[in-house]
């Protein structure tokens, strides 16, 4: 796997390309800017970028900017984007236009080498992961409560850990429940939901989206 990692703090990146390293991932470009990711990205080739929000010049949203245009130029490049503090609207207006192969982490939670690692892998094959604490803040705002409300606390719950990129197995053990009740509790939150049977595996994804409107 070969990732590029984008981020105005050289620490960070630094850091960063060495724990992937010592995790036995590729790491082919480190860059600090948004012009200079996207050249990186046409030079190596990635399976993901790993890139900050808020880079240089403005401090503002070059980043999810960046991220945007180089998933408009390549729908099978995986996109991580990584944030100091809440910032919502950018993660669930990228998730929403292309799921696949996207994530979103807080930068605190990219110390635990595990999370690091297993968000990227997933991302590289075309999963969905949300960091947790943007799903909570999400989940919890008036106008998405509202659209809830034709589910279950539990309906709820599970919808929860799907937007975290969480596995039916995964939710199982979460919830200690058994792989048929989690089952149950899918199909029924995609029917009320109103989505159709489709191919796309990311139907369970989709029906996250569907409530981060604001």
């Amino acid at each position: 796997m070969r990732v590029v990692i984008a981020d105005d703090s050289v620490l960070l990146r630094e850091g960063l390309a060495r724990l992937l390293a010592e995790a036995g991932i590729e790491v082919c470009a480190l860059t600090g800017d948004a012009e200079t990711l996207e050249q990186a990205v046409t030079d190596h080739a990635p399976d993901v970028a790993v890139i900050d929000i808020r880079m240089p010049p403005t401090y503002t949203h070059e980043g999810a900017r960046a991220a945007t245009r180089l998933r408009d130029r390549d729908p099978r490049l995986g996109i991580l984007l990584l944030s100091q503090s809440l910032e919502s609207q950018y993660a669930a207006d990228l998730a929403r236009r292309s799921p696949r192969g996207f994530g979103y982490l807080l930068k605190d939670r990219v110390v635990d080498v595990a999370t690091l690692v297993d968000t990227i892998t997933r991302v590289a094959t075309g999963g969905t992961v949300l960091d947790p604490d943007v799903v909570s803040h999400l989940l919890g705002r008036q106008t998405t409560r509202n659209r809830l409300a034709v589910l279950s606390e539990r309906e709820r719950q599970v919808l929860a850990l799907m937007a975290q990129g969480r596995s039916n197995q995964a939710i199982c053990r979460q919830l200690t429940l058994t792989p048929k009740t989690i089952e149950s509790h899918i199909t029924s939150i995609l029917t009320k939901l109103d989505l159709p049977p489709q191919s796309d595996d990311h139907r369970r994804v989709l029906a996250v989206l569907a409530f981060l409107n604001p």
